[in-house]
C-alpha cells in the first residue's frame, strides 16, 4: 500500500547567506519583533551560520535506511523541510517523478499542537497542491511522545549526563526537563475541542514524568525555552534561565537539564541550553550538564521503523502514556475537525 517514507522536518541554514532568508520564512506572519530576529541571526552566526539540523536529519535517514535493510522493509526514504532546502514542495515533486503513489510521513516532532502536528499536515497539503493532481498521497504517522524507545533513549541519556557531574554533586542534582515554549493561547487550542485543550503541554508533562520514573527521580521540574513572540503575548513559563535563578536561590547545587521536547541537537538546543543556560548556571555557581537528544541513538531509527510497521504490517502501537494522541494507526483517528487550530492573533 505504501511505497516510500518522507522524513519531514523544520529545516535550517547551511551557510551564513541562508540565515536571514531562513528566519524570514520561519517568522512570516507571526509578528516577531525585528530586534528579536536580529538577535537570532547572531545566534546562528555564532555557529558559523550553519544549523546542525539538516546534517542530523541526514544521519537519521541513513540510520533508518540501515534499519529498513535489516528488517526487510523496502521503502525509499525522502527528506523535505518546511522552512529551508530541501523544501517539501521540491521533495514531493521528486517523489512524483520517481513514481511514488502513496507515502508515509514521519515528522521530527513527537507532539500534538499546532506547530508540532497540524502544521505538518498543512506542509503536506501545501506540497501536494504545488505538485498538482499527480502528487502522491501522503499519510502522516502518529504522534510518538510516549513511545517506549523514545523514553528509554532519554532515560539512558539522563543517567549518562548525571554521571558527568562531579561525584559529590550527583545525589542532589535537580532534574529539569525543557521543551519549546508556545503562546498560552496556542497551547489552549491544542487538540480537539472535546479533549479540553492543552494537548501539547499535557503530552510534554507526561513524557517528562515517564522519563523521570525510568531513572528513579521522584522529584523534577518542567520548564520552557526558546520563546520568540512579542513580549505582550503570554507564553508557557517558567523560562529555563529564570528557573536556574530560582533553583540557585533555593540552595540547589547542580542541575541535569533534559531537552525532552527535542529529538535532535539543533540550534535551539545548542544555543539556549549549551550557551545561554550553561553560562547562566556558571554565573550562579551551579553544576550543570545537558542531556543528549535521542536522534543519534540507534533506538530512534528503530522507533521510526516501528511506526512504519504499525501501518505496513499491522503491528500494535506501543506506548507508555495515557494522554490522547492522534495520527495514522491510532484507532483510525487522524486529525479531528478543528483539532489544534492556530490561535487567533490579538488585533490592535
Amino acid at each position: 500500500m505504501y511505497d516510500a517514507l518522507l522524513l519531514l522536518s523544520f529545516g535550517g541554514p547551511e551557510k551564513p547567506d541562508d540565515v536571514r532568508p531562513f528566519l524570514e520564512n520561519v517568522t512570516r506572519g507571526r509578528g516577531v519583533p525585528p530586534e528579536r530576529l536580529d538577535a537570532v541571526v547572531e545566534h546562528y552566526l555564532h555557529f558559523g551560520g550553519v544549523s546542525p539540523i539538516n546534517a542530523l536529519n541526514r544521519d537519521i535517514i541513513s540510520a533508518v535506511q540501515a534499519e529498513f535493510a535489516s528488517a526487510g522493509t523496502e521503502l525509499p526514504v525522502y527528506f523535505g523541510n518546511r522552512n529551508w532546502h530541501p523544501m517539501v514542495e521540491d521533495t514531493v515533486a521528486r517523489m512524483r517523478d520517481d513514481g511514488v503513489r502513496t507515502a508515509l510521513v514521519f515528522p521530527t516532532s513527537a507532539w500534538g499542537g499546532y506547530s508540532g502536528c497540524r502544521q505538518y499536515h498543512e506542509d503536506v497539503a501545501r506540497a501536494r497542491e504545488a505538485v498538482g493532481q499527480d502528487a502522491p498521497t501522503l499519510v502522516k504517522l502518529r504522534q510518538y511522545y510516549d513511545h517506549p524507545l523514545l523514553i528509554s533513549a532519554f532515560a539512558d541519556a539522563i543517567v549518562a549526563a548525571r554521571d558527568r557531574l562531579p561525584e559529590d554533586q550527583r545525589p542532589k542534582a535537580r532534574l529539569v526537563f525543557t521543551a519549546h515554549s508556545v503562546p498560552v493561547s496556542a497551547d489552549a487550542s491544542a487538540g480537539p475541542p472535546a479533549d479540553g485543550g492543552r494537548l501539547y503541554s499535557r503530552q510534554v508533562a507526561e513524557a517528562a514524568r515517564l522519563c523521570a520514573e525510568a531513572v528513579g527521580a521522584g522529584d523534577y521540574d518542567l520548564v520552557w525555552q526558546s520563546r520568540s513572540g512579542p513580549p505582550q503575548v503570554p507564553w508557557l513559563e517558567p523560562d529555563i534561565c529564570d528557573h536556574l535563578d530560582a533553583l540557585s536561590a533555593s540552595g540547589t547545587e547542580a542541575v541535569v537539564v533534559c531537552p525532552v521536547g527535542f529529538v535532535s541537537d539543533h540550534l535551539e538546543v545548542i544555543w539556549d541550553l549549551d550557551t545561554e543556560a550553561k553560562d547562566r548556571a556558571a554565573e550562579l555557581g551551579l553544576g550543570y550538564v545537558r542531556v543528549g537528544t535521542p536522534g543519534t541513538d540507534p533506538r530512534f531509527a528503530q522507533l521510526i521503523s516501528a511506526l512504519v510497521n504499525e501501518q505496513t504490517r499491522g503491528e500494535p502501537a506501543r506506548r507508555l502514556g495515557s494522554e490522547p494522541l492522534y495520527g495514522a494507526g491510532v484507532d483510525g483517528a487522524l486529525c479531528a475537525t478543528r483539532c489544534c487550530e492556530p490561535a487567533r492573533r490579538p488585533t490592535r
